[in-house]
């Protein structure tokens, strides 16, 4: 199980930061170099993280400016907290975050290496291979809403998601269980609550089509 974990985890920061035109490149590369590949989409997507930190702390900042040219009212006050309370929630998640990326290296020492190089690739070959049929299918549920219109992590860990159910046949609670896994570790609560409410839809929809 925690074999699989790492290589759905892997294949995930692998898709980060390759297309079709790049794929072919990876079959001769190391499990070493796949893991830099990973580390660097890692480094990207914390790091704009922290940028929007970065830009609630300035908000923040000019408020308090604006409000020692007047009196500091208690709906300035309140905005300023709001936007300094969202800074520290979204830095908590983003240390958490990389403290969980930090085992990732250590869990792929004890584990079969070689499968699991084998297993990431295969998953990314996948989606590439078929993210056409795959994007219609998570559009089919997404209610009102396109796959494209969310950010580009969301997407590729719902895409393993259907990978997963269509073409390795993992047990749709699994598979699902998997995916929010991911979208716990590496996307906003938003992105989870989104990707929980499409995988719910997704699931269902496969159970109707069995009867």
């Amino acid at each position: 199980m925690q074999s699989r974990s790492v290589t759905r985890e892997l294949a995930l920061l692998i898709l980060g930061q390759v297309s079709e035109t790049t794929l072919k490149s990876l079959d001769s590369i190391s499990l070493e170099e796949l893991l830099n590949i990973a580390l660097q989409s890692l480094i990207d997507h914390w790091r704009e993280g922290l940028d929007n930190c970065a830009v609630k702390i300035e908000t923040a900042q000019e408020h308090l400016l604006e409000s020692e040219l007047e009196d500091l009212n208690k709906i300035s006050m309140d905005r300023i907290k709001g936007h300094l309370r969202d800074c520290l929630l979204e830095s908590e998640s983003i240390l958490n975050g990389l403290s969980a990326s930090l085992e990732l290296p250590r869990l792929l020492a004890l584990s079969d290496q070689h499968q699991i190089r084998l297993g990431a690739l295969k998953r990314v070959a996948l989606v590439l291979e078929k993210r056409n049929s795959i994007d219609t299918r998570l559009d089919a549920v997404m209610e009102g809403w396109r796959l494209k219109r969310l950010p580009r992590i969301d997407r590729d860990i719902l895409r393993l998601a259907v990978v997963d159910l269509m073409d390795l046949k993992v047990p749709i609670a699994v598979a699902c269980n998997e995916a929010v896994g991911l979208a716990n570790r590496y996307s906003d609560d938003q992105g989870r609550r989104m990707i929980n409410g499409i995988l719910r839809r997704l699931q269902n929809s496969l159970h109707a089509s069995t009867f």
